[in-house]
């Protein structure tokens, strides 16, 4: 549960659900890289991440999370799957109009129109080349922090 380095306030928040250690580790430095300012909220599991997005108990006291630019989110999660994450994320108000972009290593056809059914904003597959990977996650941080144009 860390965030990345430190950026001005004005710093879109990012939450990257992510459960291996290295693609978090290579996405984390590939949104530095980009130089897009942003500040990243990790979770290891399903059950992190709806407890970030809907806080309950001694949490309940936390800001609100509708400055949310953008969820990052793996498929094969711990707890909560990727999928059934993606389905309360977007049938909840406060949170359906986030951008979800689902980054994972399937390319099984099944996950992929899945994941669009469930409202993901776009699907990428994790490249395997550690410059191609870089290349793609930054791009997506640009475009989804920098350029699109969110609903108010």
């Amino acid at each position: 549960m860390a965030t990345s380095s430190v950026h001005p306030p004005e710093a879109a928040e990012v939450l990257l659900v992510e459960d291996n250690p290295n693609d978090l580790e290579l996405t984390l430095r590939a949104l530095r890289q980009s130089k897009v300012a942003v500040s990243v909220r990790v979770v290891r599991d399903g059950a992190e991440a709806l407890e970030h997005l809907y806080p309950t108990g001694r949490s309940i006291n936390r800001q609100g999370k509708s400055a949310l630019k953008l969820i990052i989110l793996d498929l094969k999660l711990p707890k909560v799957d990727g999928i059934e994450l993606l389905k309360k994320i977007k049938s909840n108000e406060q949170t359906s109009l986030i951008p979800v972009v689902v980054l994972t290593s399937s390319r099984e056809e099944r996950d992929v129109l899945q994941s669009y059914q469930c409202g993901a904003s776009s699907y990428v597959v994790k490249p395997v080349e550690f410059e191609r990977f870089i290349d793609t996650v930054s791009a997506l941080g640009i475009y989804w922090t920098s350029l699109n144009q969110p609903p108010l």
